[in-house]
């Protein structure tokens, strides 16, 4: 039998790093998208990182699909199946997502509002923009998963009379 041990730098890199896998939900680290879901679901708009809704709110998108906030996105069943598994295994399940938002929307979530308080009203509107939803229209690796601050962009377009309320 081989015996080693784990210096207390290395044991703690090996911790965090399996740590960003376990809070993946969190928004430190995102989940890899399932291929399907991403062809599928980026084929209208980014394809959400599943851990902005809770396990609930996705069963009902996915049951929904041929009504989908106005447009038909229907499935074969493989692909409900498999698209709704994966949904359903990487959902949020931590606190701030654990509330079920108003029409399964990730822009009426409480914590999305509490995110974009700053957001003028006018903004969502623009043609830079077009609605809350459209996270690429600022976030500029929102279609990688990543909504950090740092990333974030006056959107290209955006009614320059905005800018005097884009937060720096």
């Amino acid at each position: 039998m081989t015996h080693f041990s784990i210096k207390p730098l290395a044991l703690t890199a090996l911790l965090l790093a399996c740590g960003a896998a376990v809070h993946a939900d969190s928004g430190r680290a995102s989940v890899p998208l399932l291929p399907k879901y991403q062809q599928e679901c980026a084929a209208c708009h980014i394809a959400y990182p599943p851990g902005m809704l809770p396990a609930a709110s996705w069963r009902r998108l996915m049951s929904t699909l041929d009504k989908h906030y106005g447009t038909d996105a229907s499935l074969d069943e493989a692909s409900v199946r498999d698209i709704g598994t994966w949904l359903q295994a990487n959902a949020g399940t931590y606190k701030r997502v654990s509330e079920e938002p108003p029409q399964d929307r990730i822009s009426q979530s409480a914590w999305f509002v509490r995110k974009h308080r700053e957001v003028a009203p006018q903004i969502w509107k623009q043609a830079a923009v077009k609605s809350a939803a459209n996270c690429a229209a600022c976030h500029t690796r929102a279609d990688q998963g990543s909504f950090r601050e740092s990333e974030i962009t006056f959107p290209q377009g955006l009614d320059a009379r905005f800018r005097r309320h884009w937060p720096d």
